[in-house]
């Protein structure tokens, strides 16, 4: 990451290991080999964002899930039909990515019953058949874009930046709040011209309530927007990761910008200018999915 040196605030910020590791290739699709979090020109104005990837095939979902998490957007993986509808019944996604060949309900299908039930969200299709009929088959059914299998991972990360564009939910490419700059092409982080270190996770929490500033941000709007399905709801670990912000946005600092409304959530921005959180529009169902298990105190992961 690069800054330059201000005299705003004093301090340091503690270096740390980016918390996502290098991408290996694949034959469908390929990752970029040895490359960390977006830093390069392919990773620009995209916030933190949830999404639905529907692959059967394990191989390559995971390769696609890694991809995208190592460039901040938080990831949830169907394998069937069924399941990526009842996903999307119970979560809420800023754009899906649909593979045609599924078992069970193909992906036409599903592209076709998440229009009628009212999604509005991007999808991007996927497929290896690269005939016409499919792809006119697909748009036909509600789909936005296309992309045939073997594809560049970076080409994907581009359709998605196009179809992000295109739905709105783009953002400008620097984000302040005081003297906080965040750069969101190359996911970096200055206050008062002092470089931040920041993991994937940690800029992707910072990034979400920058978006919000001056508004509480609660636990279930934090959770719906930078962890995916796997977060467990009755760990600490949304606590654990605003402390570790908090610790160095605001390190040397004489005015804190990370504020805790206790009952409430989270702010960014003078403790004088949050406003108490809206009602939320969709609420999560995962700790109902997570009854019966008790508390734990995950580690974050760095």
């Amino acid at each position: 990451m690069r800054a330059t040196v201000g005299d705003a605030c004093q301090g340091t910020a503690r270096n740390e290991p980016p918390g996502a590791g290098s991408g290996n290739q694949a034959r469908a699709p390929r990752l970029p080999g040895n490359k960390r979090r977006a830093k390069s020109k392919d990773s620009s104005y995209h916030r933190s964002m949830r999404l639905l990837l529907v692959e059967d095939d394990p191989r390559i979902a995971r390769f696609v899930a890694k991809g995208l998490r190592e460039h901040a957007y938080a990831v949830d993986v169907a394998t069937a039909g069924d399941e990526a509808l009842y996903q999307a019944e119970i979560n809420t996604y800023d754009l899906v990515i649909l593979d045609v060949m599924l078992p069970g309900r193909d992906g036409f299908q599903v592209c076709r019953e998440l229009r009628k039930a009212g999604r509005r969200m991007p999808i991007l299709m996927l497929t290896a058949r690269d005939a016409v009929e499919d792809r006119v088959t697909g748009l036909d059914h509600g789909a936005d874009d296309y992309l045939t299998k073997p594809f560049e991972f970076r080409e994907l990360l581009a359709r998605l930046r196009a179809l992000l564009r295109r739905s709105g939910e783009l953002r400008p490419a620097q984000i302040v709040v005081g003297d906080l700059v965040l750069d969101t092409a190359a996911q970096t982080a200055t206050r008062g011209g002092r470089k931040i270190s920041l993991t994937a996770k940690e800029y992707a929490l910072l990034e979400f309530l920058a978006r919000n500033a001056g508004r509480v941000v609660g636990r279930e709007e934090i959770a719906e927007h930078v962890w995916d399905e796997t977060f467990d709801p009755f760990s600490n670990l949304i606590e654990v990761y605003v402390n570790r912000v908090r610790g160095k946005i605001d390190a040397g600092c004489t005015k804190p910008l990370l504020h805790t409304r206790r009952g409430a959530g989270y702010a960014l921005g003078s403790a004088e200018d949050t406003r108490e959180p809206e009602a939320t529009a969709h609420p999560s169902s995962r700790a109902s999915r997570h009854k019966g298990s008790g508390p734990s105190s995950r580690k974050a992961d760095a």
